[in-house]
């Protein structure tokens, strides 16, 4: 599904990623994961476009991204912050991003029954909670049937039942052979959905592979002490 290949990436003197060649496989649900600064969002931006890398290629099902924005109507994308124009109303943000995406939506309705949001729907954004305003998020992320799920902090703000309510959307997406990015820093939600993880350090990546795999490699009894452990190490 996607393929990067010795991708660099420099912000003035700062060199963030440092030839990541990175397989994902198609289906299944993939954690990108790294302290603050290892080069996880600049990774994700480059593969959605939003970040020019100085090398290396990224192709996204055999296809090479570059001067080709196209690929990006196969990608539904939730950033981990949404800076929604504050004098529209919930309705009016979800039939704009209709338009804008110009394609069949697939269940919309269905998602804001899920999330509880009817009666916010006539409501203007810059008057929601941060709470609520992740759901509209969550349903602009995947009221369209995309290949390729990209979702940067999707738990910011939710709600225990709203959070249940996420981890299901989520694997019914992968039930559908859909392959999905997700970021977090929460990791017993990672352990719950995800395949596997990719661990980004100074911009290389240091791990991927099952979190099984991570704790055999760190000699830790759980996953949070496996990812304690290679932060340790990045420390001393």
């Amino acid at each position: 599904m996607i393929s990067v290949q010795n991708l660099h990436k420099k912000f003035g003197k700062n060199l963030v990623l440092q030839g990541v060649d990175l397989e994902i496989e198609e289906g299944g649900i993939f954690a990108i994961l790294g302290p603050n600064g290892s080069g996880k969002t600049t990774l994700i931006k480059c593969i959605l476009g939003m970040v020019i890398p100085n090398k290396g290629t990224i192709e996204i099902e055999g296809k090479r991204i570059k001067r080709d924005w196209k690929y990006r109507h196969k990608i539904d994308y939730l950033p981990q912050i949404a800076n929604f124009p504050s004098n529209l109303t919930v309705e009016e943000l979800i039939r704009m991003i209709k338009d804008l995406r110009g394609k069949q939506t697939v269940d919309d309705q269905r998602l804001i029954k899920l999330f509880k949001l009817e009666p916010f729907l006539k409501k203007k954004l810059g008057n929601l909670s941060g709470g609520t305003k992740q759901k509209v998020n969550i349903v602009l992320a995947f009221m369209f049937d995309s290949p390729l799920i990209i979702l940067d902090e999707p738990t910011s703000g939710l709600d225990p039942i709203s959070l249940i309510r996420l981890k299901n959307l989520i694997t019914e997406e992968k039930a559908k052979g859909k392959t999905i990015l997700i970021t977090s820093h929460i990791m017993s939600f990672v352990e719950q959905v995800t395949n596997e993880i990719v661990f980004i350090l100074e911009g290389k990546i240091y791990f991927k592979g099952s979190i099984s795999e991570l704790k055999s490699k760190t000699a830790q009894p759980d996953f949070e002490h496996a990812i304690a452990s290679i932060l340790q190490q990045s420390y001393d």
